[in-house]
C-alpha cells in the first residue's frame, strides 16, 4: 500500500492499543508518517516515546482520531466531542489503496463463517484473495494485495459506526438481532452502525442484505445495487452439498447469502460445490467434536445471545443444554417453537437467576455454577435415558466474560472436560 501524500501530511491520535491500533501504528512507521501520537487509558507505559502529553489538547490538534473498536463513546464523553474525527483502521484501509476489490461482511451472527467460506470458494476457484478485519488480523497487516487480489474483511457493528471511509465493491448484511446495545445505547444506533456498510458505495457496487432489513435499506436512499437473496438459488444447489456442517439448518442464511455472491462473481457451479464440499467449520461455531455411543458433544461457544442459540436448539432433539455466562442488555427467550427439543438446562456461570428466570416454569433445569460440575451433573441424568441419542450442547445465550477471557477459551475447556469425562460413555 502506498499512501498519498496529503494523508500523510496529517495528524493522527491512535486511540487503543489493542491489535489494531497497533496494526496502525506499525503501518505509520513503515510507511514515514511522521505526525502521530497514542493514548490509551490502561496501557499507560506503552509506546511512551509517541504519547501524548495531554489527551484534551491533542484531541483538539489532531486531523483525525484512530479508534480502537472496542471504545464506546457513550461510555466515553471526552471523545464523544469530536467523534468527527474519528475514523478506524479499515478507514485507512481504504483510503491508502483503491486497486483492489473487496468484500466487507457484517451482521449480528454467521460474520465469521460467511467470510472464512468466502475465502475457501475464492481460493478454490483460482482468485487471489485475502481475510482480515474483525476475524483475526488487522486489515493493515495485510501483504500482498495487488489490483486483481479479493479482500475479504469482516467488521464489527463497532468497527462501522466509527466509520467514514469504507466503501466495498461487495457489502453483506447477514441479520441482525439484540447485541451489543450497552456499546451503542439502543437497537436503533445499533442498525444504523450497521447500516454504514453502505453508505459510501457507489451505482457500480453492490449491497446484499437481508430480506427483513431491505426496507431500512431503501429508507437510507443508499446509491448501490440492492440484492436480496433468495433461498430458491440456494435450494437448487443444496442436494450437490455433501458437507453436513453447512446443510445443516444453522448455517442456511450463511449459505443462501454465498450462493448470492458467487452468482455476482461468475463462479462456476462444480467449482463452488467442490470448494463448498471440501470446507471445515470454524471452532466454537455448532462444533461436533465428539461422539461417545449415542451421544453428541456440540460446541457453540460462540452462541454469546439467544437468538444465536436458538438456532442450535432447533436443529437439534433430545438436547442437554449448557446455558449461562454474561447476559446480553435486552435479551429475552422464547422457546415455544423448540421447546420439545430440551430434556433438560443446566445454568453456569455467575449471573444464574436471570437464566433461572427465563427458564423457570418452562424447563427443567439445575444450577450448576461451571463446566465441570455441569458435565458430571449430565452424565448421571443421561444414565435414565438410555436408549435415545443425545445432544449435550454448550450454546450459552451469553458472553464469557464472568468466567472465562473469551468464548474461544470457554469452548476448549467444554472439549477438555467432555472428552475426560466422555470416557465414561463406554
Amino acid at each position: 500500500m502506498a499512501p498519498n501524500t496529503r494523508l500523510k501530511n496529517k495528524s493522527f491520535l491512535v486511540y487503543g492499543l489493542g491489535s489494531s491500533g497497533r496494526s496502525v501504528i506499525k503501518f505509520f512507521k513503515k510507511n514515514n508518517f511522521k505526525n502521530f501520537k497514542v493514548w490509551d487509558d490502561k496501557e499507560k507505559k506503552l509506546l511512551k516515546n509517541y504519547r501524548a502529553i495531554s489527551l484534551k489538547k491533542t484531541l483538539k490538534q489532531v486531523s483525525y482520531i484512530v479508534l480502537s473498536p472496542g471504545v464506546s463513546l457513550i461510555k466515553n464523553r471526552i471523545l464523544n466531542k469530536f467523534k468527527k474525527k474519528i475514523i478506524t483502521d479499515i478507514d485507512l484501509f481504504f483510503l491508502t489503496n483503491k486497486k483492489f476489490k473487496s468484500i466487507v461482511v457484517t451482521g449480528t451472527n454467521g460474520k465469521s463463517t460467511t467470510c472464512k467460506l468466502l475465502a475457501h470458494i475464492l481460493e478454490k476457484s483460482k482468485f487471489k484473495s485475502l481475510l482480515g478485519g474483525n476475524i483475526g488480523k488487522p486489515v493493515l497487516d495485510l501483504k500482498g494485495i495487488k489490483k486483481d487480489s479479493y479482500v475479504i474483511i469482516e467488521a464489527s457493528s463497532f468497527q462501522l459506526s466509527h466509520s467514514k471511509f469504507i466503501c466495498p465493491d461487495f457489502a453483506l448484511f447477514l441479520n441482525l438481532s439484540n447485541d451489543h446495545l450497552d456499546w451503542h445505547g439502543s437497537k436503533k444506533n445499533y442498525l444504523n452502525a450497521k447500516l454504514k456498510i453502505f453508505q459510501h458505495q457507489k451505482k457500480n457496487q453492490f449491497a446484499i442484505i437481508n430480506k427483513n432489513l431491505k426496507k431500512n435499506f431503501l429508507k437510507k436512499n443508499f446509491s448501490s445495487k440492492l440484492i436480496v437473496p433468495k433461498y430458491q438459488d440456494y435450494r437448487r444447489l443444496k442436494y450437490k452439498i455433501k458437507n453436513d456442517y453447512l446443510t445443516s439448518k444453522i448455517n442456511e442464511e450463511n449459505m443462501i447469502f454465498i450462493c448470492s455472491i458467487v452468482k455476482l462473481l461468475k463462479i462456476k457451479e462444480n467449482l463452488f460445490v467442490s470448494a463448498i464440499n471440501s470446507f471445515k467449520g470454524l471452532p466454537h461455531r455448532f462444533e461436533i467434536f465428539l461422539k461417545k455411543k449415542n451421544v453428541i458433544f456440540i460446541d457453540d461457544s460462540k452462541a454469546t445471545s439467544f437468538i444465536s442459540s436458538q438456532l442450535a436448539l432447533s436443529s437439534l432433539k433430545n438436547i442437554y443444554w449448557i446455558v449461562g455466562g454474561l447476559p446480553k442488555k435486552g435479551d429475552k427467550f422464547d422457546f415455544s417453537k423448540f421447546k420439545k427439543n430440551i430434556i433438560k438446562c443446566y445454568i453456569i456461570g455467575n449471573h444464574t437467576n436471570f437464566f433461572k428466570n427465563q427458564i423457570k416454569n418452562i424447563l427443567p433445569f439445575s444450577i450448576t455454577k461451571n463446566l465441570n460440575n455441569t458435565l458430571i451433573k449430565i452424565l448421571k441424568d443421561i444414565r435414565y435415558r438410555k436408549k435415545i441419542n443425545k445432544t449435550i450442547l454448550l450454546s450459552p445465550a451469553a458472553a464469557s466474560y464472568d468466567q472465562f477471557i473469551n468464548f474461544e477459551m470457554r469452548g476448549k475447556e467444554f472439549k477438555r472436560l467432555s472428552k475426560v469425562y466422555g470416557k465414561k460413555l463406554v
